[in-house]
């Protein structure tokens, strides 16, 4: 029993038959080794994205500590200014009762100016009660 395109009837059709075997076995061969180059060009890229990226998450990273640094000092800064503001305050009350003091027993009227109340401005932080050994002169920007 015979089947139609199964067995070739001729050499020459044999022959052409292992000529496309052939010719698709190197067509394979060609598209693997494309594939294989794609491959590794994709992973070089992905090489170069990542030194790149570790690059940019290190500058990030000095930028962030330079930021924290800064804010350090400046709130360092601003709490040496409140406690000078406190202290300033201070020296006002004491001032304006001696000018009280003055006033009621001179008889003379003195334009006493009232100290702001620091509650009437609640949008404003309160100064902290702590003191802290730090002059304003030895930051320097």
């Amino acid at each position: 029993m015979s089947s139609l395109g199964a067995q070739p009837t001729s050499s020459s059709e044999g022959l052409d038959a292992d000529q496309k075997k052939r010719k698709r076995m190197i067509s394979n061969r060609e598209s693997a080794r494309r594939s294989r180059q794609r491959k590794q060009q994709r992973q070089e890229d992905l090489l170069r994205q990542s030194v790149q990226l570790q690059s940019e998450n290190g500058r990030i990273a000095l930028q962030a500590d330079l930021c924290s640094e800064q804010y350090l000092r400046v709130e360092s800064e601003n709490l040496v200014l409140r406690n000078e503001v406190m202290e300033l305050t201070e020296r006002l009350r004491s001032l304006n009762s001696v000018l009280q003091f003055v006033e009621e027993f001179s008889g003379v009227e003195l334009d006493i100016q009232e100290i702001p109340d620091p509650l009437l401005k609640p949008w404003q932080l309160p100064c902290p009660a702590q003191m802290i050994a730090a002059a304003s002169d030895m930051f320097q920007f």
